[in-house]
């Protein structure tokens, strides 16, 4: 077991009568079936049903009824808050940054069939399970906490191995918030998206792409072979751009790539290109598009 305190994530507390009703009507989760026991994965949305910002939501249970606890890029919390604001009117929700007095720690098992039971202060990745288990706590405590789990105390950088192993995209690393809709950005596998939930912004841009089943750009694990590029370094096949790169660790990486145009890489027996190193496509266990090649390898 392993535990990291992930300085790069940000908490965002949202309070008041009216909390669980503005949540709903902003995220692409359904906020009004959740507890504390069911974390949510979302995002909130521009109009054009592109990311604006993706986080996940954690219920804590007050004498004063619930409050929600925004999981987020760090770099995201005072505009996300600032945006939040806008959508308040009338309603009785208070809308804070709590980064300064609470912090995200993080504890995985290697084995990803580990399983343990959450309970405070402990909530389970509602992405995949694999990812093991998430508190908000006081930056003073995680140490503590991590030991009285048993797990080895690690940098930040371990986490973020283990989830790029896990094929699990991270907002503005590998994706670009404002350009990409969650399909690309892995929601609609990871759970990050109900479509029968109600109206929420962006929602209809969604919910058209998953009835068209028209997903061209997806990020997706790539296994590497040489000198990792940067993130943002362009992905090629011969002499046609195909996707860009995003984050890597230890020997594997993420992309966001056209699967179009993979597939006919594949298919000409081009190989993937990155800076130095090759690329090759991995399918993640979780995956249930449509995988370049799969179709023409089952014919």
């Amino acid at each position: 077991m392993k535990a990291a305190l992930l300085p790069d994530r940000g908490i965002i507390r949202i309070s008041g009568a009216d909390a669980r009703r503005f949540l709903q009507g902003l995220c692409t989760s359904d906020i009004e079936t959740m507890t504390a026991a069911t974390p949510r994965f979302a995002a909130l949305l521009t109009p054009q049903g592109k990311i604006v910002a993706d986080f996940l939501i954690f219920q804590s249970d007050t004498a004063d009824g619930p409050s929600f606890l925004v999981d987020c890029e760090r770099t995201l919390a005072g505009p996300l808050v600032t945006k939040l604001g806008f959508y308040k009117l009338r309603a009785a929700v208070t809308v804070e940054d709590a980064g300064e007095t609470a912090a995200v720690l993080a504890l995985w098992d290697e084995d990803p069939t580990s399983t343990r039971e959450a309970g405070p202060p402990w909530f389970a990745d509602p992405r995949l399970g694999a990812l093991g288990w998430r508190a908000v706590v006081s930056p003073d405590s995680a140490a503590g906490l991590a030991s009285e789990q048993g797990a080895q105390f690690v940098d930040a950088c371990a986490y973020d191995a283990h989830r790029i192993a896990l094929g699990i995209p991270r907002g503005g690393h590998d994706f670009a918030y404002g350009d990409a809709f969650p399909h690309e950005a892995g929601m609609d596998q990871l759970g990050g998206v109900d479509f029968s939930k109600g109206c929420y912004v962006g929602q209809e841009v969604v919910s058209r792409m998953a009835h068209r089943a028209n997903v061209r750009s997806r990020v997706v694990p790539v296994a590497l072979e040489g000198v990792a590029p940067e993130p943002g370094t362009a992905v090629s096949a011969g002499e046609k751009t195909v996707g860009t790169m995003g984050s890597a660790a230890e020997g594997r990486g993420l992309a966001l790539l056209r699967l179009d145009r993979v597939a006919d890489a594949m298919a000409a027996g081009l190989p993937l290109q990155a800076g130095q190193a090759q690329l090759a496509p991995v399918k993640p266990a979780w995956a249930t598009f449509a995988w370049p090649g799969e179709a023409k390898a089952a014919e």
